[in-house]
């Protein structure tokens, strides 16, 4: 079983590829669940919002780290 798995996407009609382990992709389902959108359509904002110079696999782990973090009553 790979730790790390590449799924692909289209975003604003180009295809493209991310890899993330099953638990960051587990969230990022979860995320996009809890906020009623299409997978793909999370994926292609945080596409958006992204620093050009940062993949957007990096880019999706650090998505759901900011998401996690924000769930931690503090």
């Amino acid at each position: 079983m790979s730790l790390v798995q590449k799924r692909s996407v289209t975003i604003r009609g180009h295809r493209t590829s991310y890899s993330l382990e099953k638990p960051f992709y587990d969230d990022l389902v979860a995320i996009a669940e809890q906020r009623r959108m299409p997978l793909s359509a999370l994926v292609a904002e945080v596409d958006e919002q992204r620093p050009r110079q940062a993949n957007l696999s990096s880019a999706l782990r650090l998505y759901v780290l900011d998401w996690a973090k924000k769930q931690v009553p503090g």
